[in-house]
């Protein structure tokens, strides 16, 4: 399935989301240790702090088996690639395996679109809205999951996202697993007034039914009544997204969104689910690399292909 943060803009659309914010910028391994950039609905004084990730003390990799829904499409093949490289075991729920590829920003563009091609790696036909087709996924030995869900209303339909994850809840509610992380969107749920000027006219008109289906793909985790409420679940709601490598940084923000690699967005999941005391657990971070106002907490760490 094509991931989706429902970033499917046009062109001019998508230079506004990301305010123009240079590739050199999103590009950048620094420490980007600097004041906030002000707005009329931003706190003043706020300033960017460096956060080194403590993924690395996290579940050893020899122990994990992640299952990765959506794994193949741009965000979710990330996700794939960095779990791998870390040595967990992965297993992807595909509509079409063939697929399932190599991603920009981690592998590199020299091998974008080269098959995937790893022991650890187990890939099963089906698709998430069969609910038989998600059990032969998650399993008892599940150490956690992934959604990464998308594709247009038109051929997946308008309510795919919504069906699937609660077929992913049930099945890991059955095997007695705990964590999970959901890739939404900036502007989904209450985040709907930190989406750019541009963003937010599509989201009313020709990206309406997809946020229909993201609004209650959250409420099945943030709602009262949700199924997954009680699941250590963590929202995920990116800024405009890019296909470039991991900057290491990750950005939780409560004003307007900035931009964020693909890879970085992979990077902060996995960090949801092998952080044992990961603080956004239970919540719906929005989070950007580049660009942004009113930053409240930096995390920066290494890049997957440095650590």
């Amino acid at each position: 399935m094509a991931a989706l943060s429902a970033m499917t803009l046009s062109a001019s659309a998508s230079a506004a989301f990301r305010g123009g914010a240079s590739s050199s910028k999103l590009n950048s391994r620094s420490k980007m240790t600097a004041t906030m950039i002000s707005s009329p609905r931003s706190r003043p004084s706020l300033t960017r702090r460096a956060v080194v990730s403590p993924r690395a003390a996290a579940t050893p990799a020899d122990k994990s088996n992640i299952v990765v829904i959506g794994g193949t499409g741009a965000t979710g093949s990330e996700c794939v690639v960095q779990a791998l490289a870390r040595g967990s075991k992965v297993t992807v729920l595909a509509r079409t395996p063939s697929k399932l590829a190599q991603p920009p920003g981690t592998a590199g563009e020299a091998n974008a679109g080269k098959p995937i091609a790893d022991p650890n790696l187990t890939v099963i036909q089906g698709s998430v809205t069969n609910a038989a087709d998600v059990a032969k996924c998650i399993t008892k030995d599940t150490t956690g999951v992934i959604v990464s869900l998308g594709g247009k209303t038109k051929d997946v339909g308008p309510t795919m996202l919504t069906d699937g994850t609660r077929n992913v809840i049930e099945a890991m509610k059955q095997n007695d697993v705990k964590r999970v992380a959901v890739v939404t969107s900036i502007g989904a749920g209450d985040s709907a007034d930190q989406a750019p000027f541009v963003f937010k006219i599509l989201m009313s008109t020709v990206m309406r039914s997809i946020f229909t289906d993201k609004n209650n793909q959250e409420q099945l985790f943030l709602g009262p009544a949700g199924p997954g409420k009680d699941l250590e679940f963590c929202v995920v709601r990116p800024g405009g997204l890019g296909l470039g490598p991991p900057t290491g940084v990750v950005n939780v923000i409560e004003g307007e969104a900035g931009s964020i690699a693909r890879a970085d967005v992979a990077d902060f999941c996995l960090g949801a689910l092998f952080e044992e005391a990961f603080p956004y657990i239970g919540k719906a971070p929005c989070i950007s690399s580049v660009g942004g106002t009113s930053w409240t907490k930096d995390r920066q760490g290494k890049g997957v292909m440095e650590a």
